[in-house]
């Protein structure tokens, strides 16, 4: 089957961060994440919590530097599992600087393959 995806996909390590209404209006709950695959545009994972469809969340994804970036996620798609969530986003207003940080792991990722 031929790839139709625009850019690679990446699996990371990350956290959503979420507002609890029972914490307060400024307080957020970070909730760990399970990262399928990133990219420059977006990123799939999977989480015990349910998310709302269209709205925006932080996130922080611990990249392969053990850096973590910070970055705003809008939620486009999601899919129901037996153990909780899968959901499909897309990044908001990420920096340039952190998409090619991105895209540098890609090239990493893609040379140490071709070595193996």
């Amino acid at each position: 089957m031929e790839e139709r995806r625009k850019y690679k996909r990446l699996d990371l390590e990350g956290e959503i961060m979420m507002k609890s209404i029972d914490l307060g209006k400024d307080e957020t709950e970070p909730v760990k994440i399970n990262i399928l695959n990133c990219s420059r545009a977006g990123m799939g994972f999977q989480s015990e919590c349910q998310l709302v469809m269209g709205d925006n969340y932080e996130a922080n994804l611990t990249i392969w530097t053990k850096e973590v970036i910070h970055v705003f996620i809008k939620i486009v798609r999601g899919t129901m599992l037996e153990e909780g969530f899968e959901y499909g986003a897309i990044f908001i207003g990420m920096p340039e600087y952190d998409r090619q940080r991105i895209s540098v792991y890609e090239t990493v990722q893609d040379t140490l393959k071709e070595n193996e």
